[in-house]
This record gives structure tokens, C-alpha cells and sequence, in this order.
């Protein structure tokens, strides 16, 4: 069973119709303790860092999740902005504490170039690490689609699994334990995109 956080900033539907195609069996944790239920969980999140972390804390998900993840040690994937809210601080808008479960910051992408465009926008190909659980059996082209204008960037080089050129290298999958992120959306990238999920719920 896999839990999908529904705390009103992620696209839940696109997700769950992914992991049912796949053959897994989601759930939609609306609520903090439909957690207890679930043997891994899935963050997705679109929006602003400070107005999601907000959300969670007043709907009882922050400190369910810590339970889940960090006491009970159950595997978590983190999608866009859910996978910057796995970071120690966001910048948007200001700092701003996140989970705090992978050491680093979440910061702009840097404009190398007059013509590079924020957000990112659409496809590109992810350049991957060795031995990335995720990532694990993908072969060819590995494109992904992405909607993001800032990148986790963690204090501990190794955590990053996965990165594409944006300007120079951006962050697109962390890993940390049990701790996973995909900064771009599998469940809308085709084939590379589901693979990511089927190896996530066989982690």
C-alpha cells in the first residue's frame, strides 16, 4: 500500500492513475493517520515552499510524517516540490525550515545565460548516478518532464542520484537511506517516469 499525501498543493490523480497502471495499490492519505496504513508514501507537491510546509504543519501531516519517515523508518519519494520540502531550508520568499530529512538548501536555479528561461518548462535528459535505486534498469533516452524554477541543493554531494543540464547542472533525484526525490514528475514522463515509480514501490 502506498500512501499518497493529499494536503491540497499536489497533483494526486495523475500519481495515483500511474501507480494503479503500474499495479500497485494507492491510497489517498487526506488525513494524518491514513498514514498508519501504508508501508511507503509518495509527497508530491506544486507551489510555493513556505505555503506547503504551512499546510502541513496546520493539517497534521508534519508531524505524521516524522513518525512515518523518521521514526518508523518507512520509504518516502518526494516529487517537485515535495522533493524540495525534504531539504533543511527553502528560500523562497525568504528562509524557511523544511522536513530537515536531507542536509541542505533549496535556492534558484542560477541564470547562466540571458535566454535561460524560469521556470524550466518540459523535457530533458537526466544524466544519472551509478547504483541509483530509482533509476535502477533504465536504459536509452532518459528524459523527464520538469516544471521548476528552484533546485535542492544538498550539503552532502553524494545525496544527489540524478542531475540535468539547465545552465549547468541542476539536481533531479536525491537519495538519502530511505529518503528519495524526483525534482521532475514521473507520472508524467512516460516511460522513464514510470519506471521511477515502479522501482520506488519495490524499494
Amino acid at each position: 500500500m502506498i500512501g499518497v499525501v493529499s494536503f491540497g498543493m499536489g497533483n494526486i490523480g495523475s500519481v495515483c492513475n500511474a501507480l494503479e497502471h503500474l499495479g500497485h495499490t494507492p491510497l489517498i492519505a487526506s488525513a494524518p493517520e491514513d498514514l498508519d496504513k501504508a508501508d511507503r508514501i509518495i509527497l508530491p507537491g506544486v507551489g510555493a515552499f513556505p505555503a506547503a510546509m504551512t499546510r502541513l504543519s496546520t493539517s497534521g501531516f508534519l508531524d505524521a510524517l516524522n513518525d512515518q519517515v523518521r521514526e518508523k523508518g518507512k520509504p518516502v519519494l518526494g516529487i517537485c516540490l515535495g522533493m524540495q520540502l525534504l531539504a533543511e531550508t527553502g528560500t523562497e520568499f525568504g528562509d524557511c525550515a523544511g522536513l530537515g530529512w536531507i542536509s541542505g538548501r533549496v535556492e534558484i536555479i542560477p541564470r547562466g545565460s540571458s535566454d535561460l528561461r524560469l521556470p524550466q518548462i518540459g523535457w530533458n535528459e537526466l544524466v544519472l548516478k551509478d547504483n541509483a535505486q530509482l533509476f535502477a534498469n533504465i536504459e536509452g533516452d532518459t528524459s523527464c518532464y520538469f516544471v521548476h524554477s528552484y533546485q535542492l541543493l544538498p550539503t552532502d554531494p553524494s545525496d544527489i542520484v540524478a542531475t540535468v543540464d539547465y545552465g549547468g547542472p541542476v539536481t533531479a533525484a536525491v537519495q538519502r537511506d530511505h529518503i528519495f526525490g524526483a525534482q521532475f514528475h514521473p507520472e508524467k514522463s512516460a516511460r522513464v517516469g514510470l519506471a521511477v515509480l515502479d522501482n520506488f514501490a519495490k524499494v
